[in-house]
């Protein structure tokens, strides 16, 4: 049980975050231009809808494992994967066509990473006494939390091979899961027959979520001459509609009589607390990895004299210190919250996650490797030490009978705080860049005597598509001076230098430092708001069986 079920959530959180690092592939490998109108679109829709997709539907499908069978949710989760997984591999078309079938399946395989991530913790709480479920947990939120770190390396070694590679490595574990789930695995607890399914409840939820998730995703783009979309009438449509619906489905859940998302759950002390915890550590931490990715491969790695082709695989490598720490102190921290509870270990390691984002902000743009992957080795231990006795807590305080829906909702609480995190990090980046890129750019072109107007022309380009574009490696300072009619003029050295690989990574690194100063500083005083709450938890608590 155990090991399938770790297997299933390694598999469902690895692909939250292996196309983060491989997306310069991907674009590359499919030729689509980063800087096409509508293109930053295709790029934060296969970054981000994933975990859009897996924040929706945890709660409904965690509720569907308590009333039909958590096994035989999960084991369906593994067999979506699989297929889902397959149509990403086999892409048969490129350009824009290309964009929206990865986008569309990769929604698509989100059904099948929420079915085993919201029953996995569920099964082993069944399975497991709880003075074995922390150690157990443990085991499983490690593998969790670490899958999204090993996507990032993993997906920096098979891009560098073939960008295809990262979702046939998906084929293979969940075509292995499934056929290990079905011949191994069988249900400890019997089904809930005769409860019915929260139809209302689940559309009003399904609904208000992916309104405000995806106007996230939107606000954070360009719109009508401004740098981002928050004045888009779509986006603000999307925010106030959403939470409008959220608030009639909190109505809903109160009203019905069996409800989806038992809002009674959050009268129990640790259930509440540790989701609130989660819920704030989530949003410090899930714009970090984005963040890492961008100041290494569009910015660290080309200042080194990286080749494009190298920097997918050398970011992954050197964000190894990350994954590092959380293997170490995540099964260590598991055990221990058997013994002496959640409370110490989880605010523990959360003031350590708020040193860690301290220790980040002050460092320079072109840093020294030892002291950020030192910086790294702490947030990664930070993170370990908080997950697994808060997961155990959470789940520990819950009756038996609703395990599924209450790790649904944790998951929820984690991957929708994933995404506001993307898209709240992301939006004060882009702000940052705004005030400062375009005299940088002014500044650095004046000096290589490039005329007036054409610098108008590339100082008026979005942030967002010069970071992404060198972010996917891309230098697009030749399209724009041959488009302002300039690039002939210039000397053949300052056309070298201002094309060069390294010249818009140089001209990005003082903007995007100020960006991150105050991405870090929100980071660290989110970690330690959650760690505020995490000590309002209580002792150890476990329901009555």
């Amino acid at each position: 049980m155990l090991s399938n079920t770790t297997l299933g959530m390694l598999l469902a959180t690895v692909n939250g975050s292996i196309l983060i690092i491989s997306l310069p592939a991907v674009f590359n490998g499919i030729h689509v231009d980063p800087l096409a109108p509508g293109n930053v679109s295709f790029l934060l829709w296969l970054l981000m809808g994933y975990l859009l997709m897996t924040a929706v539907l945890v709660v409904s499908l965690g509720r569907l494992g308590d009333i039909h069978g958590r096994v035989r949710v999960f084991r369906i989760g593994f067999v979506v994967f699989a297929a889902t997984s397959i149509a990403l591999a086999l892409t048969p078309v490129e350009g824009q066509a290309g964009a929206l079938w990865l986008i569309g399946w990769r929604l698509a395989q989100g059904v099948g990473g929420a079915m085993l991530m919201a029953n996995s913790t569920a099964i082993i709480t069944d399975v497991f006494p709880p003075r074995q479920r922390g150690t157990a947990l443990g085991v499983n939120q490690v593998a969790g939390l670490a899958g999204s770190f090993i996507g990032l390396v993993l997906g920096g070694v098979l891009s560098a091979w073939h960008w295809q590679a990262i979702f046939w490595v998906s084929v293979v574990v969940a075509v292995a899961g499934a056929y290990w789930a079905y011949r191994n695995l069988t249900a400890v607890r019997p089904e809930h027959t005769g409860v019915r399914v929260d139809w209302l409840g689940n559309l009003t939820l399904a609904v208000g979520l992916t309104a405000v998730l995806a106007a996230l995703t939107y606000g954070i783009q360009p719109y009508g001459g401004h740098t981002e979309g928050w004045t888009n009438p779509m986006v603000q449509a999307g925010l106030l509609g959403g939470v409008a619906l959220l608030a009639v489905f909190c109505l809903v859940e109160s009203r019905v009589e069996q409800p989806m998302f038992d809002l009674r759950l959050f009268r129990i002390q640790a259930f509440w607390a540790g989701n609130v915890a989660a819920l704030l550590n989530a949003i410090a931490r899930g714009g970090l990895q984005f963040m890492l990715i961008i100041w290494l491969q569009g910015i660290w790695l080309p200042l080194r004299g990286y080749d494009f082709a190298e920097t997918p695989l050398w970011a992954g490598i050197y964000l190894l210190p990350l994954t590092l720490g959380f293997i170490c102190a995540g099964p260590v921290s598991g055990h221990l919250s058997d013994r002496y509870g959640a409370k110490p270990l989880a605010t523990g390691g959360l003031v350590l996650t708020a040193v860690s984002f301290v220790g980040l902000l002050l460092l320079p743009v072109d840093f020294s490797y030892p002291s950020f992957a030192l910086l790294l080795l702490l947030n990664g231990v930070g993170s370990g030490l908080f997950s697994a006795p808060n997961t155990t807590a959470v789940m520990n305080a819950v009756p038996a009978g609703q395990r599924g829906v209450a790790s649904g909702i944790r998951a929820t609480f984690q991957n929708a705080g994933m995404v506001l995190s993307i898209g709240l990090f992301f939006s004060l980046l882009i702000a940052g860049l705004s005030d400062s890129l375009p005299s940088a750019l002014r500044e650095a072109l004046s000096a290589q005597s490039v005329p007036g107007p054409a610098i108008d022309r590339v100082a008026a380009v979005p942030p967002v598509g010069l970071l992404f574009a060198a972010f996917l490696g891309y230098n697009p300072l030749t399209s724009l001076l041959a488009s302002a009619g300039v690039l002939g003029t210039l000397p053949a050295a300052t056309v070298g230098t201002v094309t060069a690989r390294t010249y818009l990574p140089g001209v990005l690194a003082a903007p995007f430092h100020d960006g991150l100063i105050v991405v870090f500083l929100l980071a660290a005083a989110l970690s330690l708001a959650a760690a505020v709450v995490s000590l309002f938890r209580g002792g150890i608590y476990i329901h009555d069986e």
